[in-house]
């Protein structure tokens, strides 16, 4: 085992928090999007700016890498999880439920990553950060239910939400991996490169009046930029780093906490105003990610 400094164990809790706090928002940038043109057109043109963003940064702090070839199925692999599928369940489901109901499917990945990862990594959680992680998903549970036990969400869509929590839990497991062999930024740029030529063909056949007539006004450009630098590249950034420190299943609850950003944020641009049990269930989620990364041993 290796025991990490408090210091540095601190900074991968914030690094995990900070990538909430962007995906959190973004559900509200690609929202608005989904005005001007098709999921697979706005992932295109999104991993295209990540991916020049990721090269600068790259020769800027001077970590550029050698993939070496036996490497590059699993990177191949990755990235078709994540950003391909992922995104492409993620954005549809999007245009068919609200950004919150939206972060709070995507917030049970946390439930099902554990086991999991047992199962692929032997990645282990104490008795402490599962009853966390039960109290968070409560809180979840209680932003999704409506008063006669329903959920008020298109099903079509719920299902392309948890395609994409399948995707994110794969993905996890195979980001392990990786992040033993490869720095996060070296990681993220690969995987946004590959996935630009994975959304490709798709923006090209199923969307090409989308692709074809985009017109990059404010509207569009700003938000762009915003997923592409933010959402694509420091926020996937911050949560490799996490990943590598704190094992999938520990960095995973953190998703809880992206609900409870949307919300915020659907609050403050989108005029959401939740209720008292809007309220309730965020204050449930916090406890529980608290609880959850409670840990007394060393970390691996």
């Amino acid at each position: 085992m290796i025991k990490i400094p408090k210091e540095k164990n601190l900074t991968v809790h914030l690094s995990a928090l900070a990538a909430m706090f962007i995906w959190g928002v973004s559900y509200i940038w690609m929202k608005q999007l989904f005005d001007h043109m098709q999921p697979a057109t706005i992932l295109f043109y999104r991993l295209i700016i990540s991916a020049f963003f990721l090269y600068i940064m790259l020769i800027i702090s001077g970590k550029r890498e050698v993939i070496k070839l036996k490497h590059i199925p699993y990177f191949l692999l990755s990235a078709l999880f994540n950003p391909f599928l992922y995104f492409m369940g993620e954005s549809h489901g999007l245009q068919l439920v609200s950004p919150t109901i939206s972060a709070v499917i995507i917030g049970t990945i946390p439930v099902f990553t554990p086991f999991f990862a047992w199962l692929v990594l032997r990645e282990k959680l104490s008795t402490l950060n599962l009853f966390g992680l039960m109290v968070s998903f409560a809180g979840i549970l209680i932003m999704l239910i409506t008063k006669d036990f329903s959920l008020s969400a298109d099903p079509m869509g719920v299902l392309f939400l948890f395609g994409a929590v399948a995707s994110a839990i794969i993905y996890g497991i195979l980001l392990k991996k990786l992040t033993l062999l490869y720095h996060a930024l070296t990681i993220v740029w690969i995987q946004n490169l590959i996935g630009i030529f994975y959304f490709l063909p798709v923006a090209l056949i199923k969307e090409y009046d989308s692709f074809t007539e985009v017109s990059f006004s404010v509207d569009v450009l700003l938000p762009m930029v915003f997923l592409g630098v933010f959402s694509s590249s420091l926020a996937f950034v911050l949560f490799t780093t996490s990943v590598k420190h704190l094992g999938i299943a520990r960095a995973n609850i953190y998703t809880n906490m992206i609900p409870v950003f949307t919300a915020f944020f659907s609050i403050l641009l989108l005029a959401d105003q939740p209720g008292l049990k809007q309220w309730s269930g965020m204050l449930l989620v916090i406890g529980g990610v608290v609880l959850s990364q409670k840990r007394k041993q060393s970390l691996a």
